[in-house]
This record gives structure tokens, C-alpha cells and sequence, in this order.
């Protein structure tokens, strides 16, 4: 396992990428609306990251289509951008990532369409509060496993179950870097928090069962039993102190 710390200056470089995302999360927050299509939110994403001078950085990444991931309801992650009309009462999960100065940065959130129902509301809810769960151990000293255990049994705790077969990621200059980071408790405690480190931590939650199959078009993965899936992830720096978020605006 080679994991890169990263030095200051690559991390305000990495701070560049993701203040990018955060603020396309503000605009694709407007966009997202009753009879827009998946496709037409790609192009929105994709035309903000250009005129920031960044490069998409899913776009092409191991043969994806899209600019970002647009994952509906049942959808957990990975979902193609299509012609797809949202309808009132979805849901939708964004992955986004953007590359610049030679850094990446990663972030997902998942957007109510509309007037969604309680039990989705809180899906989405209790999926962003796992992220903030799981960060609390986000610091210099802790152990890997710290981060997936606290959102395990945040998420568990709500009723809801947490994704095994996708798990966040080291990010830096390549966007998916060592180490793995699970979103639950694993055997082994993983690597000691080290300041310098940079991870994309990502709970992706399901209302039903944690198990998924992944369709036809290779990339778009579903829950088994039909019902919703939410995903909500930062780019997070390990310090010395309190964890730094670079995905969020501040």
C-alpha cells in the first residue's frame, strides 16, 4: 500500500479542486427540479467545472460517459447521465469530481426532487450525518477503521443498511489513491491517521438491504430489493487538529 501524504502545498492546490465542487453543488441544488434530465444536470456540471479551468474528472475515467454520476432513487451509485426526466418525489444522488493543478477533488450529495416522502427525507438525512459520524475519527493518531465503524453504526442505528461493495478512496493527484475506506467495521483496524493524509470519505446508505447488483450497462449500480439508496461524500484532509473539509464552502 502506497499511501501519499500530501504536502501543504498540494493541499491548497486540492483546495482549488474542491471549492469547485462545493460551489457546483450550490447551483446544481438550483437546477434540480420536476422535468429536468440527468443529461441535461451532466451538462450544466460539466460546463461549470470548464470555466473553472478544471477537467471533469470522471469524464472518460475507466470509460464513464458522463461528467458526473446521476444515481435516481434504487440507484446507489455510478449512474449514467441519460434523458431521463426527474419526476416529483425522486431522488437523486451526484458524484462529481474535478481535477486542476494537477489535484483532484471528489464529492456526492443526493438531492430531494420536489416534495419527497419522510422516509426518504430521512435516508438523506441520516446518510450526511453518517459522514459527520465517521469524521469525528478523521484525525492524526485514530485508525482507519474508527472512520467506518462510527458510520455503521449511525447509519445501522436509523434502521437503514451501509453499501460493502464500494468503499471511499486516498485522493490526490489520481482520484482513486491508497487507502480504502470502508463504510463499516471491518476485521482489521487499517492503517494509523496520519497529518497530510487526504481521503474521500463516502457512506452510501440503503433504505433496505445492503445488496446490490450492478445493471446491464456495466457501470449503474442498483439495491436488490428496489428501494432508495443516498450517498453523500467529502474530501477530507487529516491535520493535526479537527479534520479539514475541502468540498464544502466554508
Amino acid at each position: 500500500m502506497a499511501i501519499h501524504i500530501k504536502t501543504q502545498e498540494q493541499i491548497e492546490k486540492m483546495k482549488v479542486a474542491g471549492a469547485i465542487l462545493a460551489r457546483l453543488d450550490e447551483i446544481l441544488k438550483r437546477e434540480i427540479k420536476v422535468g429536468v434530465t440527468t443529461k441535461q444536470l451532466d451538462a450544466i456540471a460539466e460546463d461549470y467545472i470548464r470555466s473553472q479551468g478544471a477537467i471533469p474528472s470522471f469524464k472518460g475515467y475507466g470509460g464513464f460517459p458522463g461528467s458526473i454520476c446521476t444515481s435516481v432513487n434504487d440507484e446507489i451509485v455510478h449512474g449514467i447521465p441519460s434523458d431521463r426526466k426527474l419526476k416529483q418525489g425522486d431522488i437523486i444522488s451526484i458524484d462529481m469530481g474535478s481535477y486542476i493543478g494537477g489535484f483532484h477533488g471528489d464529492a456526492a450529495r443526493t438531492y430531494a426532487v420536489g416534495e419527497i416522502a419522510p422516509g426518504a427525507q430521512k435516508l438523506i438525512d441520516v446518510t450526511k450525518q453518517s459522514f459527520f459520524e465517521g469524521i469525528q475519527y478523521a484525525r492524526q493518531g485514530c485508525r482507519l477503521n474508527e472512520i467506518g465503524t462510527a458510520i455503521q453504526k449511525y447509519v445501522e442505528k436509523n434502521g437503514f443498511s451501509v453499501v460493502r461493495d464500494y468503499v471511499g478512496h486516498g485522493i490526490g493527484r489520481k482520484l482513486h489513491e491508497d487507502p480504502s475506506v470502508a463504510n463499516y467495521k471491518e476485521q482489521r483496524k487499517g492503517v494509523t491517521l496520519k497529518q497530510g493524509m487526504v481521503l474521500a470519505i463516502e457512506p452510501m446508505v440503503n433504505m433496505g438491504s445492503y445488496q446490490l447488483k450492478v445493471l446491464k450497462d456495466g457501470w449503474t449500480a442498483v439495491t436488490k430489493d428496489g428501494l432508495y439508496a443516498a450517498h453523500y461524500e467529502n474530501t477530507v484532509v487529516i491535520t493535526n487538529g479537527e479534520p479539514e473539509i475541502l468540498t464544502l464552502l466554508p
